[in-house]
């Protein structure tokens, strides 16, 4: 079955633990609190890219410039001159142009430093990089948690990919923010929909410093005093069958939805639970699971248990979720 990421993100411009022992004593020991803070917030996401990205190529008075780059490649210098934006890639291209119409470009390609020249093909009176390229990303996904000592939270439960590489964006800074549902596009077998929002940038709740496979982590820096603790299961407390997950349909209200767990697979990285939707509410309103839920928390027996994170599109009232434990343990990293 094809599966996609649940978070909504839109473009706009990128275990176990491990003893090493002396005698018994451990040498790394997970230290997660055993109480976290419900999530189920919808957030909107905001990430500042570690350099520029490529992701694709146009022809320039009918053929491409020639480079060694490629779709994914991050350029961090024009010349001698440090670029994390377009404006800064454009203006320093612009001083370090040679008399050949090239630039020297350092790049990072699977975080290797490299160099190439960068030829520049002048049409209708401009020279043109023949490069697209993205230096940030938007979207919306689900807050899952909140650790109320370290204010370490955890939000998507997936990685955030650019959409035309299909490569993890590369953090440099990033913001969570509030903001609020105003529709959903229905889900149909074989089309995901979505979940639409307004954005309210002034609005921040904290940071962002890590996206990895497990989710999107930093520090929550809004108030979460009047925040549902709860407390938090082991993967072997995960059950076949009912459970709930909390997610916001309409404005900035969590509500809670029936699902059934049908599967888990504590051997799999990421698809660790596979549960379908029993809540007939949420499959009026929604049709099935849409962009935009991933990271809603999972709660089974009173315990948070994990985070949606896919939806099957050959059957979009089903999906996976990541186990909670996961996401606790990348959020130490």
């Amino acid at each position: 079955m094809n599966y996609i990421h649940t978070s909504n993100v839109v473009i706009s411009m990128k275990k176990f633990i491990v003893f090493l022992c002396m005698l018994v004593m451990p040498l790394n020991v997970w230290a997660y609190s055993d109480e976290v803070i419900l999530g189920g917030k919808t957030i909107g996401i905001d990430i500042k890219s570690d350099g520029i990205m490529i992701i694709g190529f146009y022809k320039v008075d009918g053929k491409y410039p020639k480079s060694d780059l490629k779709e994914g490649d991050y350029i961090i210098k024009i010349g001698n001159s440090t670029v994390n934006t377009i404006a800064e890639l454009t203006e320093a291209i612009e001083n370090n142009m040679n008399d050949k119409n090239e630039v020297l470009i350092t790049y990072l390609r699977n975080n290797k430093e490299s160099r190439t020249t960068l030829e520049l093909i002048k049409a209708n009176d401009m020279f043109k990089t023949g490069l697209y390229v993205k230096d940030s990303i938007t979207g919306i996904g689900t807050l899952t948690f909140i650790d109320p000592e370290s204010r370490i939270y955890g939000a998507l439960g997936h990685e955030i990919i650019e959409g035309n590489t299909s490569k993890i964006i590369e953090v440099k800074t990033g913001t969570i923010f509030k903001n609020s549902i105003t529709d959903i596009i229905e889900s149909r077998d074989g089309t995901p929909g979505s979940k639409n929002a307004k954005f309210y940038y002034g609005k921040n709740y904290g940071d962002i410093t890590k996206n990895t496979k497990y989710g999107i982590y930093g520090r929550y820096d809004d108030n979460f005093e009047n925040g549902k603790l709860i407390e938090v299961a082991d993967s072997s407390e995960v059950k076949i069958g009912p459970a709930k997950i909390y997610t916001v349909l309409s404005n900035e209200e969590i509500e809670e939805f029936e699902i059934n767990i049908i599967k888990i697979n504590e051997n799999s990285d990421i698809k660790n639970i596979t549960f379908e939707i029993a809540d007939e509410k949420l499959l009026k309103e929604t049709g099935g699971i849409v962009q935009g839920m991933s990271g809603s928390p999972i709660v089974q027996n009173g315990k948070l248990i994990g985070a949606v994170t896919h939806v099957i599109t050959d059957n979009v009232k089903m999906g996976y979720g990541l186990f909670i434990t996961t996401m606790l343990e990348e959020s130490e990293k």
